[in-house]
């Protein structure tokens, strides 16, 4: 029926329970494990039945049991407490510093495409999403001046299950807004806020919902409104369409519309964090406000946007970037055309690679990096990676010296500790162990822990997983209407003792999801050993248009069908946060199996390890950095094979051989009987200690501010000061470079001493440089240098700054500096030279120019 209207009807909490609604509305409850007890204390059963939200829980209870509740002493003395620690977290300000990170001037702004928080918000389709939530919960518990701006949708991803044969179905449930703890976010006359931007088809219109994630808030745009069309409601309907229509759609509304939300709210950010290329188009909005806001031209902008701008790029392949068409991107950016002052092809040549051509795709990743002077991957390899695939974005320049670092991601502890670890390392470690995670000091307690305790608890997160494991199979043969005995008999799947190995991520065919299966008689045999049984636990979703990844699916189901293992080998449909915090808690081992270098992180791992629980894995991704023979093991030994079927068939035998080598007599070995497994243990240990120290997101946060979001908030302070004087000194410097540039030359450097060279001995560099009109003070001139690989290719360069020692008159210089020979070997070494300044400048492509 249309035009309809509707109203909600709230429960009547009595007055001491009051805080429980209050507490249902900000998700900050979602990492506090006495808060969830609260809430479940209540009413277990309905608990798990509302799915563990909160707001749709506290309506389904009966107003007796709130009665009764209200006059128990004991839960009202818990309920205080939570209440007490949450009112402290609204008192974090600027004026009551933590930490360094907490001076930041002004406010970050991050932009993502995807949330994942809670399971009960689903706006997230993976691990970009659970990334991107742990993020703004280690920025909440460190008080970071940060707001987040995504889209809401009211479908989500989708809900997997699994058909008769074995293949993925999908259904989109629509969320219900009354279940959600949101709220309309208000412009600065106090009016609900909308905002619109130009899309594809027109106008798109959106209403700003506001979520409160502890002390950060995250602002949503919804295009579901009477006034939009019918493809424009759609915008927001799902994540990742196919359409690119409606993807482009979804991209401009992230990023324009996202910086038109902040700036109708009053919030001009110092720094923006662009979490993938998904809100690229934030940077060309922020450049509009900047002009307008400070009343400069776009040379002046581009000096100060992409100075207080951070982007991170997660994708290990160039093909996984989107791309939109000039054709369809164009009247998008018409409007821009007047606020920037430049053309669209001028505009639109900020996602275009120079040389590419104006009919070109917009890449976003392209216009990410040329709006940022921070970019970074999120793995030390992938960082490598990275460099290596967009190299020829900085024409003339090594691999190595694009522009891009790394920050390895990490993961938010108290989300993902099991409560029986957490209750443990409480006592041992003290209360405020998990915002201390650099502290060794602390973490070196977990030494101390009486080996029983710990795998007591550990059995106790195997039990539950069980548990979970039996009650999810059963659910999923009622939805087939199986017979009872069948429903019956997976009741009793799994073994509360055996050695269990969890498996869990997005099916794409490079996690080779199905390596476990190149093998299967020697995987039975493992699978169904009397004395030393081993049992799988899986789960994951394929896209909806992925047939490969179904496919993967389906031929797991297929094996996991099998009469003689069909008990310990089972796959979960519709893998959530739920999903995987039981496995991630209650597993003994997680299996990783990418083809190098294509896992960008991976951060189930962490995950599992900060658990105890230990990762037999390829070295990809993370596990580059977090493998050590005392932390797990690793799946052959880094290679990169040109024949992918050979290093399937190499790998899945170097798994086969870990686990009937390593794995399972180490975990089955007692001293004595009834004993608990200490080298186990001490593995279990030294993996938790590893996770939390060097792969939490405080950790990861805490880098983000210290190397970018600090640096970038102070220098947009300092070039908006004075009438953005200083940025507009950089507009004129730069605009010189470009012109004279091209009349640099530099000649081969000379060496001084050519033969006998030994170790020890220094070399006198000179060159002859022709600089025209620039000066000496403009350029750098760098002596570069480093192993020879070829004739014509040095590795592992290193650069050596010349100084400028003879002014020959006429733009003529001679520069020259020493070089110490301290490693034998054969070199190889030129000269260039580079724009001085900072690294935004040095980086200009166009602007580096080599010995002749």
């Amino acid at each position: 029926m249309s035009h309809l209207q509707t109203f909600q009807v709230h429960p009547s909490i009595p007055e001491p329970l009051a805080f429980l609604e209050i507490l249902s509305r900000n998700l900050w409850w979602s990492w506090q494990h006495d808060a969830i007890e609260l809430f479940r204390r209540i009413d277990p059963k309905l608990w798990g039945f509302t799915e563990r939200n909160p707001v749709a829980f506290l309506s389904r209870v009966s107003q007796a049991r709130y009665e009764e509740l209200a006059g128990d002493k004991r839960y009202l003395a818990r309920l205080s407490q939570v209440k007490e620690r949450f009112e402290s977290i609204r008192r974090l300000s600027p004026e009551t510093p933590q930490s360094p990170l907490q001076e930041i001037p002004g406010t970050i702004a991050y932009f993502s495409m995807e949330f994942g928080i809670h399971e009960s918000l689903p706006l997230y389709a993976g691990g970009l999403g659970i990334l991107a939530g742990d993020h703004l919960k280690a920025a909440s518990d460190m008080g970071l001046p940060l707001v987040a701006v995504g889209l809401l949708y009211r479908q989500g991803y989708f809900f997997q299950f699994l058909n008769e044969d074995g293949m993925q179905q999908e259904a989109y449930p629509e969320q219900n807004l009354y279940r959600l703890p949101v709220e309309t976010a208000k412009d600065l006359s106090g009016n609900d806020l909308y905002v619109s931007v130009t899309g594809p088809e027109g106008e798109i219109s959106a209403v700003v919902w506001r979520i409160m994630v502890g002390c950060i808030p995250l602002y949503l745009l919804d295009t579901n409104l009477s006034e939009n069309s019918s493809a424009s409601r759609d915008i927001t309907r799902m994540l990742y369409y196919g359409d690119q229509k409606i993807r482009l759609s979804q991209e401009l509304l992230l990023g324009i519309g996202g910086m038109r939300a902040l700036n109708a709210m009053g919030l001009e950010p110092s720094v923006i964090h662009m979490n993938e290329g998904h809100s690229a188009f934030a940077g060309l909005e922020r450049l509009s406000q900047t002009m307008s806001t400070h009343s400069v031209d776009m040379k002046t902008a581009l000096e100060i946007v992409p100075r207080s701008t951070v982007f991170t790029t997660h994708t290990p392949v160039a093909a996984g970037y989107d791309e939109f068409p000039p054709d369809l991107v164009k009247p998008c950016l018409m409007p821009y055309q007047e606020k920037l002052g430049i053309t669209v092809e001028e505009i639109m040549s900020l996602g275009q690679l120079e040389g590419a051509g104006s009919q070109s795709p917009l890449s976003m990743f392209v216009i990410g990096v040329r709006l940022s002077q921070y970019c970074n991957g999120v793995s030390e390899l992938h960082g490598d990676v990275a460099r290596r695939m967009w190299a020829h974005a900085w024409p003339k320049r090594s691999h190595g010296e694009a522009p891009i670092t790394h920050v390895t991601n990490g993961v938010h502890v108290p989300t993902w500790i099991s409560y029986e670890f957490a209750l443990l390392f409480e006592r041992y470690l003290g209360q405020e162990w998990s915002n201390n995670p650099w502290n060794t000091e602390i973490l070196n307690r977990i030494d101390e822990i009486y080996e029983e305790e710990l795998w007591r608890a550990h059995e106790m997160n195997r039990a539950r997983l069980i548990r979970t494991c039996r009650e999810m199979m059963k659910r999923q043969y009622e939805r087939r209407n199986a017979p009872r005995a069948i429903i019956e008999d997976v009741e009793t799947v799994l073994d509360q003792d055996a050695l269990t190995i969890g498996f869990a991520r997005r099916f794409a065919s490079y996690k080779r999801s199905c390596l476990i299966l190149k093998d299967p008689e020697r995987l039975k045999a493992l699978i169904s050993d009397k004395d030393k049984p081993v049992q799988f636990v899986l789960a994951g979703k394929a896209h909806p248009k992925d047939q490969e990844g179904k496919d993967l699916i389906q031929r797991l189901i297929r094996f996991a069908r099998d009469q003689d293992i069909r008990h310990r080998f089972i796959f979960l449909e519709n893998y959530d946060p739920h999903i995987a915090r039981h496995l991630v808690q209650g597993a003994d081992i997680w299996l990783n199996t990418p083809r190098r270098p294509m896992e960008a992180c991976g951060t189930s791992g962490m995950k599992a390890a900060l658990n105890g629980v230990l990762n037999v894995s390829v070295l990809d991704g993370w596990w580059c950095e977090g493998y050590s023979e005392d932390t797990g093991w690793r799946i052959s030994n880094g290679e990169e094979y040109a024949d992918p079927e050979y290093q399937d068939m190499v790998e899945s035998q170097a798994i086969y051989n870990v686990l009937e080598n390593d794995v399972i007599p180490l975990f089955y070995h007692r001293k004595n009987r009834g004993a608990v497994p200490s080298d186990w243990i001490r593995m279990m240990k030294a993996s938790m200690k590893m996770a939390v120290y060097h792969f939490s997101s405080h950790k990861m946060v805490a880098e983000y501010g210290k190397r970018f979001y600090l640096p970038a908030a102070n220098r947009f302070k300092s070039l908006i000061q004075k009438e953005t004087g200083e940025a507009i000194a950089l507009s004129v410097q730069r605009e010189r470079l470009r012109t004279h540039w091209h009349h640099i030359r530099i000649t081969q450097p000379v060496m001084e001493k050519t033969d006998h060279l030994r170790v020890g001995d220094t070399i006198r560099m000179t060159t002859e440089v022709y600089l025209g009109k620039l000066s000496p003070e403009e350029v750098k001139v760098e002596l570069y240098f480093g192993t020879l690989k070829s004739l014509e290719k040095i590795v592992s360069s290193q650069r050596l700054q010349m100084t400028m020692k003879e002014n020959r008159e006429n733009g003529n210089y001679l520069y020259a500096c020493n070089l110490e020979c301290t490693t034998s070997g054969s070199y190889g070494f030129t000269a260039r030279i580079a724009p001085q300044g900072d690294d935004w400048i040095r980086h200009t492509p166009g602007l580096l120019t080599w010995a002749d």
